[in-house]
């Protein structure tokens, strides 16, 4: 069976960490994002996985040289032009000749669903597609989604105001299609698959969905991206990741709280780091107050930051105090 994930974003939300890297190949725990999606993938029984890249196919080329992640083969299908989430899926999926059932994933979620599950739902109600849905706190914020009793996808409500549903479930960007889908979205053409595809879908009453309250993330934003790194050390996930990276640098005298610390990252003496994630490679001088924030270049010693984005080529000078700063900002960067 083959997978399409989607890594073609840009990344805009999480910079400046996304500037020099792309967004499913940061670290969550250690482990590269793409990798814990593929993992599940695999699990589910995916035996290649398709990568739908919107551009710069080359830091994944060089993140896996042999062409396999998770023990999954790849196939990349990098698009001539921006096509959205429809034109994507279908593009990739034409590249690599896919002709049966197969899974969509967006690249910028971690999940704990069973896929099996969704893919076993899918092929009992004979659906042309099948999404999966997760609930959440405030409907308001969404595009939720309205099924009948049966699990068939009725209608979608974009952002509802109170009264208008009663569903407080979205759609969790996980998908299992029939190439059949594939024929409803024309070569080369750029269109939505959450606007037009799927609507058209319900219309004749082809469409599925599963809602299930597994562990689910959007990773696209800083504090998510925080979020996801903190839930696999702490036991809110089904399974647990060291927090400390065996090749990391970590003075004694540094106190490290319910955070995750890279691999040859450098955590010099007297620190005090709380929930926070110091990415791969980066340094932190003497004497350093971290809380609640993502650092990937180097903060000089004496400094304390808290909310606050480091990029990778960004350097925090000595003695400085941040709150909620992202540096380079993101719109300085270029």
């Amino acid at each position: 069976m083959h997978a399409v994930v989607l890594v073609g974003g840009f990344g805009t939300r999480l910079r400046p960490l996304t500037l020099t890297t792309p967004k499913p190949l940061l670290p969550i725990a250690n482990v590269r994002q793409l990798e814990h999606l593929i993992a599940n993938l695999g699990a589910a029984g995916v035996t290649e996985v398709v990568l739908a890249i919107g551009f710069k196919p080359e830091p994944f080329l060089q993140a896996f040289p042999d062409g396999v992640c998770a023990g999954i083969p790849l196939h990349y299908a990098v698009e001539p032009e921006p096509l959205d989430t429809a034109g994507a899926i279908a593009f990739a999926a034409r590249h690599a000749g896919v002709s049966d059932t197969f899974i969509v994933m967006n690249g910028d979620i971690l999940c704990d669903l069973d896929l099996s599950s969704l893919v076993a739902f899918h092929k009992e109600h004979g659906a042309e597609g099948t999404l999966h849905l997760t609930p959440v706190d405030d409907p308001s914020q969404y595009g939720v989604v309205e099924i009948n009793d049966a699990g068939w996808v009725q209608r979608f409500v974009e952002k509802p105001q109170p009264g208008e549903t009663t569903s407080n479930v979205v759609n969790a960007g996980t998908y299992v299609l029939e190439p059949s889908v594939l024929n409803r979205i024309p070569e080369g053409e750029r269109m939505s698959i959450e606007r037009v595809v799927f609507p058209a879908m319900v219309a004749d009453g082809t469409l599925a969905a599963m809602p299930t309250n597994d562990y689910w993330i959007d990773t696209g934003l800083p504090h998510t991206y925080l979020q996801s790194n903190l839930d696999l050390i702490d036991g809110t996930r089904t399974r647990i990741l060291a927090s400390v990276g065996a090749h990391a640098h970590v003075h004694a005298t540094a106190s490290i709280t319910h955070s995750v610390i890279g691999e040859n990252a450098i955590i010099e003496d007297g620190c005090v780091i709380i929930d926070s994630v110091v990415l791969p490679g980066a340094h932190i001088g003497s004497r350093v107050r971290l809380e609640k924030s993502l650092v990937m270049g180097t903060v000089g010693s004496d400094s304390s930051l808290l909310n606050c984005v480091i990029g990778a080529d960004a350097q925090v000078m000595p003695n400085t105090h941040l709150i909620d700063a992202r540096v380079p900002h993101p719109d300085e960067a270029k």
